[in-house]
């Protein structure tokens, strides 16, 4: 029998799915085994009628569970650990990211009603509504990988899926070292910083790798600690900390159900008794909230927000700030000067690895702008078979050491500072860029 055309494929899984669904015992709970015995049933049956061969038949089978049990086509793309993020584009095309490059994939959905299964899917099992009357919504996977969803009338070429995928196991600063996105030195500096109780602000530009790096930064803080995270849409995968508490905005829906933004969770868990509060990532009006955080004694906060640079960052601090609240521009200012002491500034280079490109110290208020000391930054020195080769140059040293003599660290900071003042100047570290 010749190959099916790609209408009669669509037809006849339609047909299948339909006989599937009529013969399925709603009233219980049906297991995966008994659903594959039903799709075989059906599939024997019409494959006599229809003459399908084996491998019609096998993937027919595939196709109707991941449909039925999974997340369709997709499911095929979620499995494959090597794929960073899916982008569907209604019916025209299902594009994919591996190894920080774009691929088309050579399927496609036949249908949008297809696309809504999955949509409705996903929304209802994290307790989202998304609808003509609510296209735009955020919602994860059960295993944590970030999903946006819009849907037509807003978006014009049909139910559009963004799916950024986290690995299964959070990416931790062993294997940063490891895949050379950070120095030995970098990291030894961060993980006192972190221990010691310095805020710190990760900021990035899209895919930099801010989530990750916050994740990593996270095993550091001390376990006898009371942690409030605080997300949008739940994602941060924090393993070390007991004394944890998981916060996630809901938006507005049916049934007169109010909305909850992170300015509200960030409220709240001042009532908690945090030790530090992580938020996921500022954007709008929060930020003022944080920076409120920051300056009542929450020290070693941490949070992510996108900026084109680290002096950006700060630009991007008060524009969010303001829009949250009418201050005047010095007094926020003074709240970002006193509240943050570090910016890890992260990018994605030109071969598309990403790098911790400069570490950053808040110094206070120069005059009328915020002070800024430039304590690691990287520097490109050429490219070995298409890859980035640089050196991690330290540039300063800490002008305000008083929380880690607090912590007990003050003299192992001076010994480390004078160290590299008398060894290595430049303290500089050759490394490749292969994040």
């Amino acid at each position: 029998m010749g190959e099916k055309s790609e209408t009669e494929r669509s037809g006849l899984y339609e047909e299948l799915k339909s006989q599937i669904l009529q013969r399925v015992d709603l009233s219980r709970e049906v297991s995966d085994e008994e659903m594959q015995e039903l799709i075989d049933e059906v599939i024997l049956t019409c494959g006599k009628e229809k003459r399908l061969s084996l491998n019609e038949k096998c993937r027919l089978k595939k196709e109707l569970f991941y449909a039925l049990r999974k997340m369709d086509m997709l499911q095929e793309l979620l499995e494959e650990h090597s794929i960073t993020e899916i982008m569907v584009n209604g019916t025209e095309g299902i594009f994919l990211e591996r190894e920080g490059r774009l691929y088309r994939w050579d399927k496609s959905f036949a249908s949008e009603e297809r696309i809504l299964d999955i949509v409705q899917q996903i929304a209802g099992a994290c307790n989202r509504t998304v609808n003509e009357s609510q296209p735009i919504v955020d919602a994860r996977l059960k295993n944590g990988d970030r999903v946006h969803i819009v849907l037509p009338p807003v978006a014009v070429n049909g139910p559009i899926i963004t799916i950024r995928r986290f690995p299964d196991e959070p990416v931790t600063m062993q294997k940063l070292l490891e895949l050379e996105s950070i120095s030995e030195e970098e990291a030894e500096f961060l993980k006192h910083a972190v221990r010691a109780g310095y805020s710190i602000l990760i900021a990035g530009g899209t895919g930099s790798g801010k989530t990750t790096f916050l994740n990593a930064l996270s095993e550091y803080i001390p376990e006898d600690e009371r942690v409030v995270v605080i997300e949008d849409t739940s994602e941060l995968q924090i393993r070390t900390v007991p004394n944890l508490v998981r916060l996630e905005t809901r938006s507005a829906g049916l049934e007169d159900c109010r909305e909850i933004t992170v300015r509200d969770l960030i409220r709240a868990s001042l009532r908690m008794r945090p030790s530090r509060i992580i938020v996921g990532e500022v954007r709008g009006g929060e930020a003022f909230e944080l920076l409120t955080c920051l300056n009542t004694g929450h020290d070693g906060s941490i949070s992510t927000c996108h900026a084109n640079s680290t002096r950006d960052t700060i630009s991007r601090l008060e524009t969010m700030s303001l829009m949250g609240m009418e201050l005047p521009l010095q007094a926020i200012r003074r709240q970002i000067a006193s509240g943050i002491d570090l910016i890890v500034y992260l990018g994605r280079l030109r071969d598309k690895t990403r790098r911790l490109l400069e570490i950053t110290e808040v110094t206070g208020m120069e005059g009328d702008q915020v002070g800024l000391n430039p304590l690691f930054l990287f520097r490109e020195t050429g490219e070995v078979s298409g890859r980035i080769c640089g050196i991690q140059e330290r540039t300063g040293e800490m002008k305000h050491i008083e929380k880690f003599q607090r912590a007990g660290m003050g003299k192992m900071y001076m010994e480390a500072a004078a160290g590299n003042i008398d060894g290595d100047p430049a303290g500089g570290s050759t490394c490749l860029a292969v994040l």
